[in-house]
């Protein structure tokens, strides 16, 4: 009696939640989140709490209780706004380790459904193939040809075969060897198909008892964490030089060494970019999290930052570009054409020549298929030949000869209750099917032709076969069977509806997408054709590939976008031939053969929907829909990510200038301190949250896809981004110190001339952010594409401001003087004036993009 998966009912949905609730999730302990206190900890090593605390210190040490209290507070909203930064970022990588979480098929209620791995419960039924990872440790009940890579867990490379239990046994053996009823969590299954009774989850599984960690979403150095790293240091550095000068100077010149200590602590404040770690931090991980939500899970961090530079997107033809949801359309047998028709009754007019096609093309497909082939094949067979003798349900499954890299075939033996011999049943590539008749070269070039018309349709064409054997011990190898061409058929693939325009987006933002399929070139031109792909420069064959030398296939790549007839091993030679040409490459496999083309890829694209466990571990992005419009609106997003972060950069030199200067100048000129620590972590208030929140909301630029491809070597820091900005800060700097010098020469008195110049700057800060929000749209033209963010900080600065100004004992901490209305309309007015100019530039564009 054969294995029937149809009479497996599985859990209830009911039982498996109880399961899942009482002996927790299918995963073994990964970090914990960072409690309130490790964060606490975590701004107590910043090198900004540590210059608090050290003014607080002084300020104490000069009898300020009010000032060192005031410091104290600063502290406490510091740790707020980097504790919400810190869950902001957590939460985001948190949804991406559960979308990241490898995926198991069930069998619940009798239904066959795709769940997260770490949802799998004991006694779970689970359906295992070939690249998948074992999401349990659990008991084979069914498998053919299974065979698995316990690596992992024993050290041995050499794969082992299973077998199924003869007895309901829950008690597992450790792995290792041949012929073992059970497959063991993280393993990875290299050939064959089984299904199995989960025994164990987490950590009582064999890898959990050995404590091995899952792999899991891990956060990592990029180039541009790299960059600002060198960056910051040696800011540092000068900083930390200029402090120690200050300090001397002020104490050699006043005789007031705490004051200078005070002074030189400011400075250090003032020069110090801790955004720029933050910046990058948030940026990539919320951009993670941004992607996701456009279905596209990313796996490796840096992905974010590389996406914008992609130049050549090669993608699969099948369940990318196509629905993946195929037809059965055309048939060839006898020398004859059969267009197949749905009637009004919803049955095929399928004429009596053409069943025995349809029977062996059923009978060498699983029996509760996956693959939206063989499910076309079943569909087809069950509402033409269910009533007649062409369909054997009592027959068993004996045997199957997997598909391979050196035969393009399937065979299964089935043994008849009532026959003595055994019926084997291949389908396959047309040629494979061809090889394994032996037909002679008349028939093959006949054959041909026919293939060919079918491929020229758009359909997708295999052959089919069929044999009988005798003998009671089986070949190894599917050659050794007498097969007999029974014919071809073609299955259809709707083209994607959203392909075409994406196409084009990707031609409009200078990225060539380059189709790769193993159907015949007539299929892949007629596809080309349908999604506006442009093939006039022809098409490279994979056997047209093995004939050329790499140098050869690096000149023809160059104008051609159509790669047919391609194993998924020559995805590699595709990949290193454009990287070769300076090409930027994202490439999307779904099998496990795709793995080397996927890590050797830039950016490595996984199929989420019909992928293998291990083609998704290869790649740095997980298109969790698998369509390709969703990979165009990864690259868009990817693209905005890195034009934010370089706003928020433009945006943080800028502001640091006019900050760094009323720290500096006023003791080079023997003024009154202008800006004190406390005065530094006001201005901090509003710069952290500018940069984590609003450059990071910032929509993208309208001509974000109307532009070539970033070069991946151009630096984050470029000379111009760096001097506009710099250009930005100094004329802050200018009007703030004018607004201060005209104070102090009108003998307003130092409070208030202090008053005026820091109102003043805040003002020229807000306005250094809307300026910066785009290089290219001027603030009013920003007001159209609105930003929540800008909301929230704008009028938290007015409140925090007002109580500044207007609350006397805030008032007296912060050394001001009482502003009247028409002092607030002169600062105002200052800011205003202060980033005016870089408006007037932008409306008659004579400022180019931020990017290079």
């Amino acid at each position: 009696m054969y294995f029937d998966i149809k009479n497996i009912m599985g859990l209830s949905e009911t039982d498996a939640s109880s399961r899942l609730e009482s002996e927790g999730y299918n995963e073994l302990p990964s970090t914990k989140k960072r409690s309130l206190f490790a964060i606490a900890i975590g701004v107590v090593k910043e090198p900004m709490f540590l210059l608090l605390v050290a003014c607080g210190i002084i300020y104490l040490m000069l009898g300020d209780i009010e000032e060192a209290l005031m410091l104290l507070g600063f502290v406490f909203v510091v740790m707020g706004i980097t504790f919400y930064q810190e869950r902001k970022t957590e939460r985001a990588l948190e949804a991406l380790r559960d979308l990241s979480s490898p995926r198991a098929r069930v069998i619940r209620d009798g239904t066959e459904k795709r769940i997260a791995g770490r949802d799998v419960v004991r006694g779970d039924i689970i359906i295992i193939s070939e690249g998948d990872r074992v999401p349990a440790d659990a008991r084979v009940i069914h498998c053919v040809n299974l065979s698995a890579d316990e690596s992992l867990l024993t050290g041995e490379s050499v794969p082992v075969r299973k077998s199924p239990s003869s007895e309901k046994d829950t008690e597992s053996v450790r792995p290792g060897g041949d012929d073992l009823p059970y497959v063991y969590s993280s393993t990875l299954i290299v050939q064959g198909y089984g299904v199995a009774e989960v025994i164990c989850t987490g950590t009582r599984t064999e890898i959990g008892k050995i404590g091995k960690a899952l792999q899991s979403l891990g956060q990592e150095s990029t180039f541009l964490q790299k960059e600002t790293g060198r960056l910051v240091r040696n800011i540092a550095i000068i900083g930390f030089f200029l402090c120690s000068l200050v300090v001397v100077l002020y104490g050699m010149i006043n005789a007031k060494w705490l004051d200078g200590f005070l002074a030189g602590i400011t400075l250090a404040m003032a020069i110090l970019p801790e955004e720029f770690p933050v910046v990058l931090t948030i940026f990539l991980a919320m951009g993670a999290w941004r992607i996701s939500r456009k279905n596209v899970l990313t796996r490796r961090i840096p992905a974010v930052e590389t996406l914008g530079s992609a130049t050549v997107l090669c993608v699969d033809k099948t369940g990318t570009l196509t629905m993946n949801r195929m037809s059965l359309s055309k048939l060839f047998a006898a020398g004859k054409f059969f267009t197949i028709r749905t009637g009004a009754d919803g049955k095929d007019s399928l004429h009596e020549n053409f069943h025995e096609l349809i029977e062996y093309s059923l009978l060498s497909s699983q029996i509760d298929p996956f693959d939206p082939m063989e499910k076309a094949i079943k569909e087809t067979a069950e509402k033409n030949l269910s009533e007649t003798e062409h369909v054997h349900r009592d027959w068993k499954l004996l045997h199957e000869y997997p598909l391979s890299s050196e035969l393009l075939a399937i065979s299964r033996v089935w043994e008849s209750p009532s026959g003595s011999e055994y019926v084997i049943a291949a389908k396959g590539a047309p040629e494979a099917i061809m090889e394994l008749c032996h037909l002679d070269v008349a028939r093959m070039k006949d054959l041909s032709g026919k293939i060919s018309a079918m491929a020229d349709e758009g359909l997708r064409v295999l052959g089919v076969a069929k044999s009988t054997f005798n003998r009671e011990s089986l070949p190894k190898v599917q050659h050794d069977f007498k097969f007999e061409f029974i014919g071809l058929i073609g299955l259809s693939d709707p083209v994607r509806p959203t392909v075409a325009s994406a196409i084009q987006e990707c031609h409009t933002a200078g990225i060539r997408v380059v189709m790769i399929t193993g159907d015949y070139p007539g299929t892949a031109a007629n596809i080309a054709r349908q999604i506006g792909l442009v093939d006039h420069y022809g098409i490279i064959t994979g056997p047209e590939m093995d004939a050329m030398g790499d140098e050869e296939l690096k000149k023809r790549i160059e104008n051609v976008c159509i790669f047919a007839r391609v194993v998924p091993e020559q995805k590699l030679r595709i990949v290193n031939a454009f990287k070769s040409n300076g090409e930027i490459v994202a490439m999307t496999g779904d099998g496990v053969n795709d793995a080397p083309a996927l890590k050797a890829a830039h950016i490595g694209v996984a199929m989420g929907g019909r992928g293998t466990d291990v083609a998704r571990e290869s790649a740095a992005l997980v298109l969790l829909d698998d369509d390709f419009s969703s990979i165009v609106q990864a690259v868009k997003l990817g693209r905005r990510i890195y034009d934010n972060i370089q706003k928020a950069v433009a945006y943080i030199f800028a502001v640091h200038v006019p900050i760094a200067g009323l720290s500096l100048i006023p003791i080079l000129l023997k003024w009154p301190l202008i800006l004190t620590p406390v005065h530094i972590v006001f201005m901090e208030l509003i710069i952290d949250p500018a940069c984590s929140m609003i450059f990071e909301a910032e929509k993208e630029e309208a001509d974000v896809m109307n532009r070539k491809p970033r070069n991946p070597r151009e630096k984050l820091f470029n000379r111009r981004m760096i001097l506009i900005s710099l250009l930005q800060g100094v004329v802050v700097l200018i009007i703030v110190m004018g607004v201060y010098g005209v104070a102090m020469l009108r003998n307003q008195g130092e409070n208030e001339a202090r008053a005026l110049a820091f109102t003043s700057l805040i003002v020229a800060n807000l306005g250094l952010i809307m300026t910066n929000r785009s290089w290219t749209r001027t603030i009013f033209s920003s007001f159209r594409t609105p930003n929540a963010a800008v909301i929230w900080v704008f009028s938290g600065a007015i409140i925090f401001m007002s109580i500044v100004l207007y609350v006397p004992a805030v008032r007296a901490i912060f050394k001001f003087s009482y502003l009247h209305p028409i002092d607030i309309l002169i600062c105002t007015a200052a800011g205003v004036v202060s980033i005016i100019w870089f408006e007037i530039l932008k409306f008659f564009k004579m400022v180019q993009p931020i990017r290079n």
